[in-house]
């Protein structure tokens, strides 16, 4: 099975890298340090961590782990790998000028997995989330790095789609040194798809453990003050394909009802920023893009959000959110920025990538889904009439935010271990 992965993997190289090409026909940066991706790159200073980080939202939760390995190691060096053009601007954004190595994260296969580690020279890795690759798994045991999975979670499915790769998986997890799982059940999901029970913890998710940046809210009064301060104002948030329309639709039923609402809108990949305006055009709807800057004109119905990085800022400017990828069949986004802002938060009903999240937040009524444009645009409707209502909504949001803090704390610890042993060698 390993053999065949290999040769899999080899054949595979070629089309991703085609892939990039053809994409970057659109957008050039893909077609920036495609050499990363084969292993290629700068060499960082020995010894230090790497962390792995797949796209913009694990990016965004790796900052918290980025800042305690800066506090606490303060000597050792950093890097930070991606695998999405998106959430390498999102870490360049982050850590511009800082001391934080950022590249892409090879593709799996031995000749390029060597190169990196080669080049990287970690002490230690950590993957955030659920990230398991045989070959880069294998090699680090091979050159005993310790190996942690951190708010690791997983999928019924996953655990279905991995059981069909037989001894592959498995045999990739015994390389695994620690496993820090978001909850119970995704504990025991590991442990059936191979991880050693004795290596497996419930740390909890560190998203919870978001940080609000202190010069946030004097960012957000001042674009509050170019939007408006007396107009109702609502964000739709990472939205994709497939959901836009319904935005639309809702944003036209509050319209009949507040007709001064303003709807902040940010499609979640910077292709698709192009595509919302042409669909704006068509549908002949007022809008402004948020690069413009300025003061936006009273008739304006949408500020479309063409940067990323700024998402949080909107949240903190507006009066409730609806957070993308849920109305989609994606599986949902992090609903815990809005939450950490006391924002109101409406999803749709595709979720499975954030259960946990918003299963404590549903607990503690601080979040509505719903399940088509009609009934955003009710639910939008009656928290932007009802602004008590919805300031408890997002009192509450907080409230679960604070009570499911400490993963962060969960994963110290078990760094700090993983560090000494580390030294030892």
């Amino acid at each position: 099975m390993r053999l065949l992965y290999i040769c899999l993997s080899y054949l595979a190289v070629p089309i991703a890298l085609w892939v990039h090409l053809w994409r970057g026909l659109l957008d050039r940066a893909h077609w920036a340090r495609l050499g990363e991706r084969l292993g290629f790159g700068a060499y960082a200073s020995p010894g230090g961590f790497w962390v792995h980080a797949v796209s913009v939202g694990e990016v965004q939760a790796a900052a918290t782990l980025i800042a305690s390995l800066r506090r606490r190691y303060p000597s050792q060096s950093l890097t930070l790998s991606t695998s999405t053009v998106t959430g390498r601007q999102q870490a360049e954004r982050l850590w511009a000028g800082q001391d934080v190595s950022i590249r892409y994260l090879p593709y799996d296969t031995p000749r390029a997995v060597r190169r990196c580690l080669n080049r990287v020279q970690p002490r230690v890795l950590v993957l955030m989330e659920t990230e398991i690759w045989p070959t880069l798994y294998g090699e680090c045991q091979r050159r005993h790095i310790p190996l942690l999975i951190a708010s690791a979670r997983l999928s019924v499915r996953s655990v279905r789609a991995y059981g069909r790769l037989g001894s592959l998986v498995r045999r990739a997890l015994t390389a695994v040194t620690w496993v820090g799982a978001q909850t119970p059940a995704d504990a025991q999901r590991f442990v059936e798809a191979g991880a050693d029970p004795g290596c497996v913890d419930v740390m909890g998710n560190i998203k919870f453990d978001v940080t609000v940046p202190p010069e946030l809210g004097t960012e957000a009064v001042a674009l509050r003050a170019q939007w408006g301060v007396d107009r109702p104002v609502w964000v739709a948030g990472s939205t994709h394909e497939g959901e836009e329309r319904a935005v639309l639709e809702a944003h036209r039923r509050v319209m009949a009802r507040c007709p001064q609402a303003l709807l902040v809108w940010a499609p979640r990949h910077p292709p698709r920023f192009s595509q919302v305006a042409a669909l704006l055009k068509q549908q002949a709807v007022p809008f402004v893009t948020y690069s413009d800057g300025g003061q936006v004109p009273a008739d304006t119905q949408v500020v479309l959000v063409d940067a990323l990085g700024v998402l949080l800022r909107c949240y903190a400017a507006s009066d409730l959110a609806f957070v993308g990828g849920s109305l989609a069949a994606i599986g949902g986004h992090n609903v815990l920025e809005p939450a950490a802002l006391a924002k109101p938060i409406i999803v749709g009903p595709s979720l499975h990538h954030v259960v946990a999240m918003t299963d404590h937040l549903r607990a503690a009524l601080a979040l509505d889904v719903v399940g088509d444009a009609e009934e955003l645009g009710e639910r939008l409707v009656f928290l932007l009439t009802h602004p008590q209502e919805a300031t408890q909504m997002g009192a509450r949001a907080y409230d679960v935010l604070q009570l499911n803090r400490g993963a962060l704390s969960c994963l110290e610890k078990a760094l700090d271990l993983v560090w000494k042993k580390a030294l030892l060698h």
